[in-house]
């Protein structure tokens, strides 16, 4: 990654965090017309909490009522990012959507049909996971934020 991307994605964030927490969702609860939430993992090195912002979907199959799908793309980078490495280390997490912070479990889908059906809702909302797929060969991990 270069120093730009690097800045990119270690600056922006911090400041999206702060307006989003600040305003309680007022400011940073869409990007580009989709909604946003942050999600605080535990950092699995340091076991100090991390908020990042990311976009999300609902997940509309009743059988997870409440769920709340992120995707851990990283624009295309090689390498997952550091919040899902945290979340895959300790799955209890902890969402914000507008002022509502919710006690939520962390879990990658592994199931294809269901990893397939929210891929495409997710590409609905956001078509720029294509590209960040065609860039990388790792496989982007979907994951399910389910109450607990």
């Amino acid at each position: 990654m270069g120093a730009l991307s690097n800045l990119f994605f270690k600056t922006v964030p911090k400041l999206h965090v702060a307006l989003f927490r600040a305003t309680g969702g007022v400011v940073g609860r869409k990007m580009g017309g989709v909604d946003m939430l942050l999600l605080t993992t535990t950092g699995r090195k340091s076991g100090l909490e991390r908020t990042c912002p990311l976009l999300y979907i609902e997940d509309d199959h009743p059988n997870h009522s409440g769920s709340l799908i992120v995707v851990g793309s990283k624009g295309g980078d090689p390498k997952h990012p550091a919040w899902y490495l945290n979340l895959v280390a300790q799955p209890r997490v902890t969402v914000q959507v507008g002022r509502d912070v919710r006690p939520m479990r962390a879990e990658p889908i592994d199931d294809a049909g269901d990893k397939a059906r929210l891929w495409a809702r997710l590409l609905e909302v956001w078509p720029s996971y294509a590209q960040y797929q065609r860039k990388t060969r790792r496989a982007i991990p979907v994951i399910r934020l389910s109450p607990r």
